[in-house]
C-alpha cells in the first residue's frame, strides 16, 4: 500500500494550534492541508419567490443549522419583510436555539429547541399548537426525512429552499498531490467528482464521516478505507489516528 505523507481535510483549519491533526503530524510524519471544496450560496430573493412561498403566511420556522437562521432573516431583509414578534421558531439543538439571538430578542415561549439533536423531540411543543403553520429552512442539498417524520404526525411542513451548496473548482495549475482525502458531506464528494471526474477508484484513498457520505461516495463509485462514525471510532480523527498507526 502506498503510504501515505499528505492529506486534504476538506474542512476549514482548527483554531487551536492544539488539536488532533496536528498531534497526528507529529506522530505520523503527516501533513494536513485543510481547504474545502464546497461553498455557500444564498438564493436571491427573485429566485425564492418562484418557489412561491410567503414567509408571512407562517407562524413559525423550522430551524437546523445557524447557517439557516442566517439566511431566513437575510432573505426577509432583502425581500422587506419585518419578522412578526409572534413568530416561532423550532430549532434542532439548543446551540442553534441560542444564535437567534444575533437576530430577535429571546423568549422562551417562541423558541423551543431539541435536548437530543432531532426534531422528534419537538412533537410535544407542536402538537400543543394545532394551528400553528410551519416553515422549515433548507439547503437544496437536504433529505425529506424530518419532513416525512413530520407528515406521520399529521404536521404538515412547507420546505423552503433558501441556500445552495456548489462546488469550489480546483485551480487548473494545481496539482491534487494528496495521498489522501476527507470528505464530510454528499456535496463534498459531488464537489470531487466535478472537479476530478476522471479520478478512478484506487486512485486516492478515502476517508469519509457520516452514513450519507459514505452512501453517496459508494454511487459515485469510490471506496472508502477509513468510514466513521463507528463504536470503537466516533470522530473521524480516532479513525485517521487509528489507521495511521496501522500502517506505522
Amino acid at each position: 500500500m502506498k503510504p501515505i505523507r499528505k492529506i486534504l481535510v476538506s474542512q476549514p483549519r482548527p483554531l487551536s494550534e492544539h488539536n488532533p491533526y496536528s498531534d497526528m503530524e507529529r506522530q505520523y510524519g503527516v501533513e494536513f492541508d485543510f481547504r474545502q471544496l464546497i461553498q455557500i450560496q444564498g438564493l436571491s430573493a427573485k429566485e425564492f419567490r418562484q418557489q412561491r412561498i410567503n414567509p408571512l403566511d407562517y407562524t413559525a420556522v423550522l430551524l437546523s443549522s445557524r447557517l439557516g437562521i442566517d439566511h431566513y432573516f437575510r432573505m426577509c431583509e432583502e425581500m422587506r419583510i419585518q419578522v412578526p414578534e409572534t413568530m416561532h421558531y423550532y430549532c434542532i439543538s439548543e446551540s442553534v436555539a441560542n444564535y437567534l439571538q444575533k437576530y430577535i430578542q429571546y423568549r422562551k415561549r417562541k423558541v423551543f429547541f431539541s435536548e437530543h439533536n432531532n426534531f422528534a423531540d419537538l412533537l410535544p411543543a407542536m402538537n400543543r399548537r394545532p394551528n400553528e403553520k410551519y416553515m422549515m429552512v433548507l439547503s437544496d442539498v437536504h433529505h425529506d426525512a424530518e419532513i416525512q417524520m413530520f407528515a406521520q404526525h399529521k404536521i404538515t411542513i412547507q420546505p423552503a429552499i433558501l441556500y445552495r451548496t456548489v462546488a469550489i473548482e480546483w485551480p487548473k495549475d494545481e496539482p491534487f498531490d494528496y495521498d489522501m482525502v476527507v470528505l464530510f458531506t454528499p456535496s463534498g464528494v459531488q464537489a470531487l467528482r466535478t472537479n476530478f471526474p476522471d479520478l478512478k477508484d484506487g486512485d486516492k484513498q478515502i476517508a469519509c464521516f457520516g452514513q450519507n457520505t459514505l452512501t453517496a461516495l459508494e454511487a459515485a463509485g469510490l471506496h472508502a478505507v477509513i468510514s466513521a462514525p463507528t463504536p470503537q471510532c466516533p470522530s473521524i480523527t480516532t479513525a485517521l489516528n487509528k489507521y495511521l498507526e496501522q500502517l506505522s
